[in-house]
């Protein structure tokens, strides 16, 4: 593994980003609050470099958002730490999810990519759960990503519908490639903002019956089961665990509570 040498400032001339970096959406958002801070404060941490061969320029390896900071302050140079060597691409991404998870979540879209690109290499989703400190369940997640149809890639890169609702509704279509996407785009939206419940029978009812309506099996889910709203108090750690489950699912704590309900087998 390469090495930190020296630290020292550099040129902003003489850095180039490294097309490893995981955070390649949303990488301006909030950078003005970034220079701001650093304008105040300084640079609290130094980024890391690396030689690029053949040139006297340095790769960017971690920091990219501090180097884009520093532009808009227009600074000539930045502290950075200098490695002996160049990483290859493979420990260069590791490197820098982890980083990108220590500091902030990233955007969902970046952590598809770097995951299923770490897949392809590693052939092992504990692999890769091993290196980024990722969960294997959110990485099984992520990685069936690249096996969605690209009408259904197009609306979860949107927002419009989240990854295992996509995932579900391709599944209920009962092929990886759908004959009529447009339904499977529908399914994926409407399924977005159903429980884990609902959207179970709306995939079992479509797999069943291939024929089977897919507004028939939307309504049918719908208004299938009388939901009874209750109030429970937690005590802080399951109170804190249940909101780290809600995050890690993206959905409400509500709804990640009666998750946890139907899988324990209460609801039934």
């Amino acid at each position: 593994m390469a090495k930190i040498v020296e630290f020292k400032d550099i040129p902003l001339n003489d850095l180039v980003i490294g097309t490893s970096q995981v955070r390649v959406s949303d990488v301006k958002k909030d950078i003005d609050e970034l220079a701001e801070s650093i304008r105040k404060v300084g640079l609290l941490e130094p980024i890391l470099v690396a030689p690029l061969e053949d040139s006297e320029k340095y790769e960017i390896i971690l920091g990219q958002r501090r180097f884009l900071a520093h532009q808009r302050l227009s600074e000539k140079t930045i502290t950075a730490g200098i490695l002996d060597e160049r990483l290859d691409e493979i420990d260069a991404k590791v490197l820098s999810v982890t980083e990108n998870l220590v500091r902030s979540d990233l955007n969902r879209k970046d952590l598809i990519d770097v995951c299923t690109y770490l897949y392809k290499h590693y052939a092992s989703v504990g692999a890769v759960a091993e290196e980024t400190g990722l969960s294997p369940e959110k990485v099984g997640e992520y990685v069936k990503y690249d096996r969605l149809i690209p009408e259904l890639k197009k609306v979860v890169d949107s927002g419009e519908a989240n990854l295992k609702a996509a995932l579900r509704a391709q599944d209920a279509l009962a092929t990886d490639s759908p004959s009529d996407p447009q339904k499977a785009v529908k399914l994926a939206k409407e399924m977005t903002g159903m429980i884990g419940a609902q959207q179970d029978k709306i995939k079992k009812e479509l797999i069943d019956d291939p024929a089977a309506s897919v507004d028939k099996a939307i309504e049918d889910a719908k208004s299938g089961e009388k939901v009874t709203q209750i109030a429970v108090t937690l005590g802080h750690q399951v109170h804190r665990s249940l909101r780290r489950f809600a995050k890690d699912e993206e959905i409400p704590i509500d709804e990640a509570a009666a998750m946890l309900i139907e899988k324990s087998g209460l609801a039934h």
